[in-house]
């Protein structure tokens, strides 16, 4: 499916609010990473957040797919995924057959982020090439063909620079139709043009490895130039969900207590980067910060938290955060 009359069940359902999603990892010293991500995964369905996401790093994290299928057993509504997959991680046929599954194991609440991956020290813990941008670019792009065709109505075949598929279909279709909702994370124009494309979902935010757009310039340059894609591809820029990226958000009840908790995860300082990326206050402090971005024109917020066992972020985000913006 690279058509785009209309938008994607899923889109269409979150254009009347700005709605959260948070993403979590296990830290290295968390003595049972299955039980702290579970945990989060059943508080963010109880408070109400809109979706809860696992980060794809099985070189030296939990695999995200295997936790996400338990936690769609234990949950009715929040949506499930990673922001994103590598697509290096698993050969783009199987990635898309557990989407399919999941989809069903969980009533339809799937969506499937993509990207090409930065950590080389990964690709090597997992025995893949770390090949250049504009070559994981392509893998990318194969990958996308090989997951839209298999859910579409006839069997695809593909003979690429990455990837292979002989006669690869979706038999067992999912709930949601034509297929899930697909995400992809990136801001340069290669990337954005890729979205337009093939996706429902835009993502990128201000650390290095979710796009480096940092100001509230660079942030509105970017939706400007997807308008400008979509208007020279003939897509309907509604069709298309633009979401960004928090890669660390730490609350508390004031801002004295996070600044306390962020002192306690980086006791050592901050980097310049980590200065602009790690976001941490009351719920007041944060309510400010998305609604900037909120007014720039981002209508989904994909919320990193990088200890799932903050659960203190977790429930002030759905009880407090995201009801200001219903």
């Amino acid at each position: 499916m690279t058509g785009f009359d209309e938008a994607h069940p899923w889109v269409a359902a979150r254009r009347d609010r700005v709605r959260f999603a948070v993403q979590v990892f296990p830290l290295p010293d968390d003595p049972n990473p299955t039980e702290s991500v579970v945990l989060a995964g059943e508080l963010a369905d109880s408070v109400g957040l809109d979706g809860f996401l696992i980060g794809d790093h099985p070189g030296y994290h939990i695999e995200p797919w295997l936790h996400l299928a338990n936690i769609a057993a234990r949950t009715t509504r929040v949506q499930l995924g990673s922001v994103v997959n590598n697509v290096y991680h698993r050969h783009p046929a199987m990635l898309a057959r557990m989407t399919a599954d999941l989809d069903r194991i969980s009533n339809g609440r799937v969506l499937l982020g993509l990207g090409i991956g930065w950590n080389e020290s990964e690709f090597g813990q997992l025995g893949v090439p770390f090949r250049p941008v504009p070559e994981r670019q392509r893998g990318l792009e194969e990958a996308l063909e090989i997951i839209a065709g298999m859910f579409g109505p006839e069997p695809v075949t593909l003979s690429g620079e990455h990837w292979h598929v002989i006669n690869a279909q979706i038999t067992s279709p999912p709930v949601q139709l034509p297929r899930p909702p697909i995400l992809i994370a990136g801001a340069g124009e290669k990337t954005l043009r890729q979205v337009v494309r093939w996706a429902d979902v835009s993502n990128f935010g201000g650390s290095r490895n979710t796009g480096n757009v940092q100001t509230d310039e660079q942030l509105s340059a970017k939706l400007a130039l997807i308008d400008r894609l979509c208007a020279e591809s003939g897509r309907d820029p509604a069709t298309l969900l633009r979401s960004h990226f928090t890669s660390w958000l730490m609350l508390s009840d004031s801002d004295a207590e996070a600044r306390a908790k962020l002192d306690r995860y980086f006791p050592r300082g901050l980097t310049e980067e980590q200065e602009r990326t790690r976001i941490y206050g009351s719920p007041e402090t944060v309510i400010a910060y998305f609604e900037g971005l909120a007014k720039l024109g981002f209508q989904y917020f994909v919320v990193q938290i990088q200890d799932s066992r903050d659960l203190e972020t977790i429930r002030l985000l759905g009880e407090q955060v995201a009801p200001r913006f219903g």
